[in-house]
């Protein structure tokens, strides 16, 4: 099987990364951080513009892409230009409405692809451990529509979005996979309550409460009680974005560590030529190899059978996880104590591979999950 990105790809993945260069860089980012936005509006439909969210949807649904390597690629160029963007918290609200919205619902995806708008997934809870099945927010029908009544964490972007995909439970057990529901939320919605907060790499994140926030029956996405195999594939392309992001932040990380090795001296000549030092180079290499191969396993993956497409993200997401980690680690120790500063991207890039880790499922949860689901099998 051929895994070379296609023309059209390799374009694509020339121009975003040119843009988040010149644009979107380092500089560009420490302003932001300095923000309570947690991104540049301007800059991003800019990226819009130039392709970034058009290639995480299909035809059908308005974009120009939407396969497995169109997510990679985009995701792969933000991490390597550590840009604070809010592609993800698009694309896991953007696949949500894709997959099951009707053709009213998918009308919005349109304001996400030209970045006019702004959406994100509400669905992790308190002890909820990264399982997705674990809902205990409430949806309630009324004479009205839908009443809503819980608690959701860690909401990429939540206090910035114009609107949410809200998980909750209309039926069932807390972790059944059966009765769950989808529901799309605006944030101006009476009732609903946004506290943000940055994050530890410099990205921004919410807590969102709702108190019996009253809506229509037309936000419903898809069919009462069926929301689960939404949220998979969702949550899904999101596992496969963030590995291409910590693929590419990790690319950028080797990089920066190479060009010190070169050119910081000790004794007179540069540090890179220590054979020791060169050992441990060596293996970051190939560790980092290990994780391009992992990317490409998911990515090809994602159009396959239920089964073969989450064995293969769970797998992408131990390989990453622990690869991420390594290079983080190695990355700052061989570069000394200038590793660690807030002046030095490396620094910014370390963080970033670490909370990876634990966006949407950290190691430990993939390796359980990944082995669960070969006994399915």
């Amino acid at each position: 099987m051929n895994f070379q990105h296609t023309e059209d790809r390799r374009m694509l993945a020339d121009t975003l990364s040119r843009f988040i260069s010149e644009q979107m860089g380092f500089e560009a980012r420490m302003a932001t951080v300095k923000q309570s936005t947690g991104f540049d509006r301007r800059a991003w439909q800019q990226l819009c513009d130039v392709g970034a969210a058009g290639a995480l949807f299909t035809e059908a649904d308005g974009g120009y892409g939407g396969q497995g390597f169109d997510i990679a690629v985009v995701f792969e160029a933000i991490g390597r230009g550590l840009a604070l963007t809010p592609a993800l918290p698009v694309l896991l609200a953007g696949s949500a409405v894709a997959h099951a919205g009707n053709a009213e619902q998918k009308a919005l995806l349109g304001s996400l692809i030209d970045g006019s708008q702004v959406a994100t997934l509400a669905h992790e809870e308190p002890c909820a451990f990264h399982d997705i099945r674990h809902v205990t927010t409430q949806a309630d029908r009324n004479a009205d529509g839908w009443l809503l009544q819980g608690r959701k964490t860690a909401v990429p972007l939540g206090d910035q979005a114009d609107w949410l995909v809200v998980s909750a439970r209309v039926s069932g057990e807390v972790d059944s996979a059966d009765g769950i529901a989808l529901f799309i939320v605006p944030t101006k919605a009476p009732g609903l309550t946004l506290r943000g907060f940055a994050a530890h790499d410099g990205g921004r994140t919410a807590d969102v409460t709702l108190d019996q926030v009253s809506l229509p029956a037309s936000v419903l996405l898809g069919e009462a009680g069926t929301g689960h195999a939404t949220l998979e594939h969702a949550i899904g392309q999101g596992i496969l974005a963030l590995c291409a992001e910590s693929l590419g932040s990790m690319e950028a990380a080797k990089r920066m560590t190479i060009e010190y090795l070169q050119t910081r001296k000790q004794f007179g000549v540069p540090i890179g030529s220590f054979q020791a030092l060169q050992h441990r180079m060596a293996d970051v290499l190939l560790e980092v190899e290990q994780a391009r191969s992992a990317v490409i396993n998911a990515a090809a993956a994602l159009g396959s059978d239920r089964i073969a497409r989450e064995r293969a993200l769970s797998a992408a997401k131990v390989s990453i996880g622990r690869i991420g980690t390594l290079v983080a680690q190695e990355a700052i120790q061989l570069h000394g104590g200038i590793g660690m500063t807030w002046e030095l991207a490396l620094a910014h890039h370390a963080k970033r591979l670490i909370l990876i880790d634990h966006q949407l499922g950290d190691e430990d949860h993939h390796l359980a999950r990944f082995i669960e689901l070969g006994r399915a099998a």
